[in-house]
């Protein structure tokens, strides 16, 4: 069983999936690469003075399967609630299983709707770690702040919920930090 699936391959779903998989969990995205950021430029992510939106997915893109995280190009059409998790549909039928779901839809919010967790061009409920009232199942980035989404926001709504996932697993508070080597 996969212990995650994310559905959305943007900043917020990319972010969440290389905190999960830097960690050693399994990981899968699934996306189709129709981010709005390929429309974007940004000139306001902290540490980057300029990058366009696609340039800047491929080297997320890049970052979070050299980590060992699964791209999935499939459309997500259905999740199901399960004893052990939840069932993912795909568009061509296929079933997937995981622990955890994080849905990352960006600004379209059917799965989040199917839910009952958003209504019709309302932003979606959760705390600040992205869960939703549905346990093991989180939502973030543009869905959780319909009118007020940036790309840095997203991916730090994406790296609080994995670093929510994995203190839950690990059932304390874990860290996510590198330092640098010493000489």
């Amino acid at each position: 069983m996969t212990n995650v699936i994310i559905i959305g391959d943007g900043p917020g779903g990319l972010s969440c999936a290389l905190f999960l998989a830097k960690k050693g969990i399994a990981t899968t995205v699934f996306g189709q690469e129709k981010t709005a950021m390929h429309y974007a430029e940004l000139h306001n992510y902290l540490g980057i003075p300029k990058v366009s939106g696609s340039d800047f997915m491929a080297v997320a893109r890049q970052q979070v399967t050299d980590f060992g995280a699964k791209l999935a190009n499939a459309l997500v059409t259905e999740v199901t609630q399960t004893d052990d998790g939840f069932t993912v549909t795909t568009e061509d039928g296929a079933t997937h299983t995981a622990k955890y779901v994080v849905l990352a839809e960006g600004k379209g919010v059917k799965l989040n709707q199917s839910l009952g967790l958003s209504k019709e061009g309302r932003s979606v409920e959760v705390d600040r770690n992205g869960r939703t009232a549905v346990s093991g199942l989180y939502t973030v980035g543009r869905s959780t702040k319909m009118n007020r989404s940036q790309a840095i926001i997203s991916a730090g709504e994406g790296a609080s919920a994995a670093l929510d996932i994995l203190s839950t697993e690990a059932g304390k508070d874990v860290l996510d930090y590198d330092s640098p080597p010493k000489e």
